[in-house]
């Protein structure tokens, strides 16, 4: 069954260790759509949906990261108007 898309904040050293890409690839081999972006901040905002069982998989690795990557905290909220997405891409800095 399907999620609604929801919302992802990490926080840690996730810039600048290949985080985006590396999220970007985990969500397409497991089937999740949506996106990821760096913030101004030093965080990294991801939107994903997909079935719940490849979002579970995607929310566990978002919080281990990459190698080179130092998770601290993840914060997940629903994602209300987002979507439909064809894919995931890697977006724009905000």
């Amino acid at each position: 069954m399907s999620e609604g898309a929801r919302r992802l904040r990490i926080e840690g050293r996730v810039q600048g260790v290949g985080y985006r890409w590396s999220m970007r690839a985990e969500a397409r081999r497991l089937g999740v759509v949506g996106w990821v972006r760096n913030r101004r901040d030093g965080t990294v905002e991801a939107v994903m949906s997909g079935e719940a069982g490849a979002l579970e998989a995607l929310r566990q690795w978002a919080r281990r990261g990459p190698p080179g990557s130092r998770v601290d905290r993840v914060e997940e909220s629903d994602a209300p108007g987002e979507g439909p997405f064809e894919d995931f891409s890697q977006r724009e800095s905000a």
